[in-house]
């Protein structure tokens, strides 16, 4: 059975994030019940591409959002209908909202008074900023929160000539859908408060506020093209990455300048290959796309063709695997689930219901089928107190994608022991820059402790045989294991599904592949930029007149949160069955499913989606604007965000420009700002230019106009909404000086501060405590450290802290 084949949802939302948040339920076997109005919710009408939706139709990003699901009309002003809205919520498990109908805007069912009347109930609200805070009733985009959460500037995207650039897609949308699918699952009954910002924080920047806190500098003060990233070769768009000086060292090689290895460079590898650009540029040119890709896997640098909605379909990877299947309605090709689990925890998908389709079948019996009003009980996924307190992990990961799963198991309960061994230690902890001649500099990067808070850290050097042993002993203790090293490497010492359910039968393994643990890119290194770009994520991200840009975020923590998602789903299968599950959760394919709405487009109705800059298909206008400031490094640098949803917003906008005579009555509809978008863009930028940023927002937000500031990253700890939610906690640290460490995104009525209870360990701190739980004696501790098995100081490594920034 799927694994939540006895769970309810209710779903009061409206738009992506709350639709891709029950879509994932839904896939996991859970009833879904989606109210909508009479007019049905907005994204059955909804067609990026602009491609016209029959009247009895459904937009093919709607009918991928919402297999398996049930329709049910709700009217506002019906008291019969009300009547079976408050039988469905006394007899469901959780509920999901967001603003957007007309039922989710009555007081009696908001998010707050219906966890208070059903008090069984989680109750997952999705909002820009939070339900409550000196900002939760200010308007808001999905572009606007991005500017606000430092996303926009933080990773350095776009040359400094351009505007910085935004991750196009929508992505902001579809990484809180995911989240509040892991808070639905994971937290008991009560109100979960989500806030779309604090989500892009999380998966669109790179843990910027410690990293200023603790180091006195951000983590990039400027914005550079990464290079070569997305280039052209003979015959097509291919993408190179470095991700690491040893990367950057094969790179020179591979392209025949080794004279350009510096070990002992200053400048970060983002400096040294803006220097080379050219040259580097020019060999890509000379090559073709097949000839780079094999070459580059062969020296082990990370690449990718450059996937869009047309192309990505036919990559032999994903064609093998079967990864893409056909909308079992309406027939248009869309992804699979982003995850794979044996035994099968995923249902097969339903058709989308059409408009009210299920009404009937609930207002007869004014309850879900086979329940009567009052049957539902307080539950979760996991219970306990803590949501996941008693569950010990086994963290075998490094870099960002697991470490940011394991995480949040962390910070809501869970035992972490973080595998790392002296020979190759978490990779974050080896590029923030710190030089070696620092004491104890392996345990100085923020990015590894804002990753890593309440975890525990054990070396063991799995090269050798007692390593392996130990390994194994350890397995036997815990509930769960989480790893995201190559495919073969657990094959080799015997640590596959199979041989964990040996050792433990009851056991989670969540395995985290790059590109699948099957097909013929398996071996292929996988860091987030190659995942967006063969996922068509970067295809979106860019100029419309250059190559596209890497967002070199999203792939990693949209990999973590949807892994996290299956690993609560198999916890609830273990919760009934007592049977272990192994989750194959490819970075690829959780990428391939916030980015559905290309290939859906294309196979529904033949348009490829294209880069738009910094506009986009849900508000006119939409762009961001200098501003009449320098920015915090006195250049011209200095950005404000902002896009019209409605008409509505339009006329606020108007009014706040002082009702300019270049505003005709052509621009009053969305088609008229889209045909004159230049005009628009022209003269909002004469307008922002005269003023300061703050400025700008106070005027706009006062007329009802999304509005933000382009962040740089390392100040948005000091955005007053965060510091009203708590969403940075200060935490302490051994060698580091205390840093604001980020949280979740959400405040739970069920979960009380702080979520940081210990700061992130030292490299090997708590060997002696682990390895003695299993049995081993102080001297046998002493002979593994002697041995080099166990250690708390890198060793036997060559040492290269060339900065990624």
């Amino acid at each position: 059975m799927p694994a939540l084949d006895d769970y309810t949802i209710v779903d009061l939302s409206s738009g992506i994030a709350g639709a891709y948040c029950t879509k994932l339920l839904a896939d996991g076997g859970a009833t879904v019940i989606k109210v909508e109005s009479p007019q049905g919710d907005p994204l059955r009408s909804w067609s990026a591409s602009g491609a016209p939706v029959e009247p009895d139709g459904d937009g093919a990003l709607f009918s991928f959002l919402a297999c398996s699901k049930h329709s049910v009309v709700v009217d506002s002003g019906s008291t019969d209908d009300l009547d079976m809205l408050r039988g469905l919520l006394a007899a469901a498990d959780a509920a999901v909202w967001s603003h957007g109908s007309a039922v989710a805007e009555l007081d009696e069912f908001g998010p707050a008074a219906i966890a208070d009347a059903y008090d069984h109930l989680t109750v997952t609200s999705i909002t820009p900023f939070g339900l409550d805070g000196p900002w939760a009733d200010k308007p808001a985009t999905e572009f606007t929160t991005q500017a606000w959460s430092g996303g926009v500037i933080g990773l350095g995207r776009g040359a400094q000539d351009r505007a910085p650039l935004f991750v196009a897609g929508q992505i902001g949308e579809y990484l809180a859908g995911a989240y509040a699918a892991v808070a639905t699952l994971a937290l008991p009954a009560g109100l979960v408060d989500l806030s779309m910002l604090e989500t892009q924080i999380l998966c669109l920047t790179y843990y910027s506020v410690p990293f200023f806190d603790a180091l006195g500098r951000p983590f990039r003060d400027r914005r550079r093209l990464t290079i070569p990233g997305v280039a052209s070769a003979a015959d097509g768009l291919v993408a190179l990455g470095c991700g690491t000086a040893q990367q950057w060292f094969d790179l020179c090689a591979m392209v025949g300048h080794d004279e350009w290895i510096d070990e002992a460079s200053d400048l970060s590898i983002t400096e040294q290959a803006n220097i080379h650009a050219e040259q580097i540029y020019e060999w890509v040119r000379e090559n073709r796309v097949e000839d780079i890709l094999d070459l580059s896997s062969a020296f082990r640098i990370p690449n990718a063709p450059v996937g869009n909605g047309a192309t990505v379909t036919s990559f032999e990877q994903f064609v093998e695997r079967g990864t893409f299947v056909s909308n079992p309605r309406d027939g248009f090709t869309q992804p699979g689930p982003p995850y794979r689990t044996s035994p099968p925890l995923l249902r097969s998908a339903d058709p989308t219901p059409r408009l009210g389709e299920h009404t009937e079948t609930y207002r007869s019996r004014h309850s879900i089928p086979g329940r009567r009003s009052g049957d539902a009980t307080a539950r979760n996924a996991i219970s306990g107190g803590l949501p996941v307190d008693g569950i010990r992990v086994l963290d075998m990961t490094s870099f960002w994608a697991g470490p940011s799963c394991t995480h949040v198991l962390a910070m809501l309960g869970a035992e972490v022991i973080h595998v790392e061994s002296t020979a190759r230690p978490d990779g974050t902890r080896l590029i923030a820059g710190v030089p070696i001649t620092e004491e104890q500099w392996w345990e100085r990067s923020p990015i590894f402790t804002g990753l890593n808070t309440g975890k525990k850290s054990v070396t063991l050097d799995i090269r050798s045989e007692r390593g392996v042993e130990l390994l194994r002993e350890l397995i036997t203790t815990c509930d769960v294991i989480v790893e995201n090293y190559t495919p073969r490497l657990l094959e080799q010492i015997g640590l596959d599904f199979e041989g964990v359910q040996r050792l433990r039968p009851d056991a989670i393994i969540l395995r985290m592949p790059g590109f699948g643990l099957d097909g013929p890119w398996r071996d292929k290194p996988a860091f987030a930029y190659v995942i967006e770009d063969c996922s068509g994520i970067t295809w979106l991200t860019g100029h419309p007149d250059q190559n596209p840009v890497e967002p070199y975020s999203v792939g990693d923590p949209n990999a973590g949160v949807h892994g996290l998602t299956a690993l609560l789903l198999a916890l609830e299968h273990r919760r009934k069955t007592g049977e272990g599950v192994r989750i194959e959760a490819a970075m690829v394919d959780a990428a391939l499913n916030v980015a559905a709405e290309q290939v859906v487009e294309y196979s529904a109705h033949g348009t490829l989606l294209q880069r738009q800059g910094n506009r986009g298909p849900a508000a006119a206008p939409q762009n961001l604007y200098r501003t009449g400031e320098l920015d915090e490094f006195g250049r011209p640098d200095d950005w404000v965000a902002i896009a019209v949803a409605t008409d509505e917003q339009w006329a606020g906008l108007v009014a706040a420009l002082g009702d300019p005579t270049w505003v005709t009555p052509e621009l009053a509809s969305a088609d008229g700002r889209r045909r004159h978008h230049d005009l628009i863009d022209a003269r909002l930028g004469e307008w922002c230019a005269t003023r300061t940023g703050d400025q700008i927002v106070e005027t706009l937000w006062a007329a009802g106009v999304p509005v933000a500031k382009v962040m740089q990253p390392h100040r948005v700890g000091d955005l007053p909404q965060l510091a009203h939610r708590g969403f940075y906690e200060r935490v302490n640290h051994p060698v580091n000086p205390a840093a604001r460490h980020s949280t979740v995104p959400m405040r739970m009525s069920s979960v009380s501060a702080p979520l940081h209870r210990a700061p992130a360990p030292l490299l090997g701190e708590h060997n002696r405590e682990v390895l003695s739980g299993l049995g081993l004696s102080d001297d046998e501790i002493d002979e593994l450290e002697s041995q080099g098995i166990i250690g708390s100081a890198p060793a036997g490594l060559t040492i290269r802290t060339t900065k990624t920034g």
